[in-house]
């Protein structure tokens, strides 16, 4: 296995983050979904913001992690077209800077009262900006819509991944799937 990306495909590093950082955007949207329609005296109403804010605070660190990793570790030579990869480069671009609006829209939802994040017990980050006019409202509709964004955003990248397999036969997909082999 290879850790890091070559020209012809990704490392195992890039592929971990890419693909923890989907199911955490995936499970963060759907449990934002879920936990917006219970009610005060559903058990898990104050348990499911709870996680979802720490999960977003980890969300965060992977995601730093992850373009730091894309800035020390180059990506390998694009596949496709040249417009497909001028939209490729456009559109993880666009995620990077989506994901982290969505995360600190959710970050001024949740310190609009002056009250850190814990993050599972394991420490807490503050609250540096609160007590803005309407700074919950505001940031929760721009969360929302931020995270729509992305799920849709999402969805075509999937497509286009599908596309390039099962259509171009190229290995745009199977790179994400598979750690490029070491040289031996």
């Amino acid at each position: 296995m290879q850790w890091r990306n070559r020209e012809t495909g990704y490392g195992l590093v890039a592929i971990g983050l890419h693909w923890l950082v989907a199911v955490a955007v995936i499970g963060l949207f759907a449990l934002g979904w879920w936990m917006v329609e219970l009610t005060y005296y559903d058990p898990w109403y104050r348990q499911a913001p709870a996680i979802h804010k720490a999960t977003g605070v980890l969300l965060f660190l992977v995601l730093t992690a992850r373009l730091l990793w894309r800035w020390l570790n180059p990506s390998p030579r694009p596949l496709g077209k040249p417009w497909e990869r001028r939209a490729a480069s456009v559109v993880h671009g666009t995620f990077y800077v989506l994901l982290f609006a969505l995360m600190i829209a959710g970050y001024l939802i949740s310190t609009a009262d002056g009250s850190a994040i814990d993050v599972f017990g394991l420490f807490s980050v503050p609250a540096t900006i609160s007590d803005l006019p309407d700074q919950e409202d505001i940031a929760g509709d721009v969360h929302r819509w931020l995270a729509w964004t992305v799920i849709g955003l999402a969805a075509l990248h999937a497509l286009a991944a599908f596309k390039h397999h099962l259509f171009d036969r190229d290995d745009t997909l199977r790179r994400m799937l598979r750690p490029v082999a070491s040289r031996r």
